[in-house]
């Protein structure tokens, strides 16, 4: 399959302006960003699972997630404010749709029992998230080396 961003381009705007008959371009809705974050509550008591994760991250997006800290202490999970518990990355432009390609004509197919994603998950604004449960069926990740499978939450902008 093409590149996402040319197919969405040449095929997907004309269609939608004369379906829904916007007269110009810029009404077409369009993919601002998609921003990935992964949660490792873990990495309080591991501080190379953070690291490990973070090479993977690279890896599947193709661009560095920063560390996103806790906010609040919570002392049940010996949680203290400010420790590094997961990683985000934003990806705009050809990145965004170099990682979208690769999700949907690699990645879902790899899933077990994918059943397509589910209509639901559509927020009131047009967002759209999708939960990934298991990093390793991206073909980048080497199975043999991953510490431990990590899942991921994907938000369309």
């Amino acid at each position: 399959m093409a590149n996402l961003m040319e197919k969405y381009n040449q095929e997907i705007v004309p269609k939608l302006k004369e379906e829904f008959k916007y007269k110009s371009i810029m009404g077409v809705p369009k993919l601002q960003k998609i921003v990935v974050n992964l949660g490792l509550g873990q990495a309080i008591n591991d501080k190379n699972l953070l690291s490990n994760a973070e090479d993977e991250m690279v890896q599947i997006l193709g661009q560095k997630p920063y560390r996103t800290k806790a906010k609040k202490s919570v002392a049940g999970f010996k949680l203290r404010e400010g420790l590094e518990i997961g990683l985000k990355a934003t990806l705009r432009g050809k990145k965004m749709y170099d990682f979208l390609t690769r999700l949907v004509d690699t990645a879902l197919p790899r899933v077990k029992d994918f059943q397509g994603i589910p209509k639901n998950s559509f927020d009131g604004r047009g967002n759209y998230n999708l939960g990934v449960k298991e990093h390793v069926i991206f073909p980048e990740i080497n199975y043999e080396k991953v510490q431990k499978i990590l899942g991921f939450d994907v938000a369309f902008v």
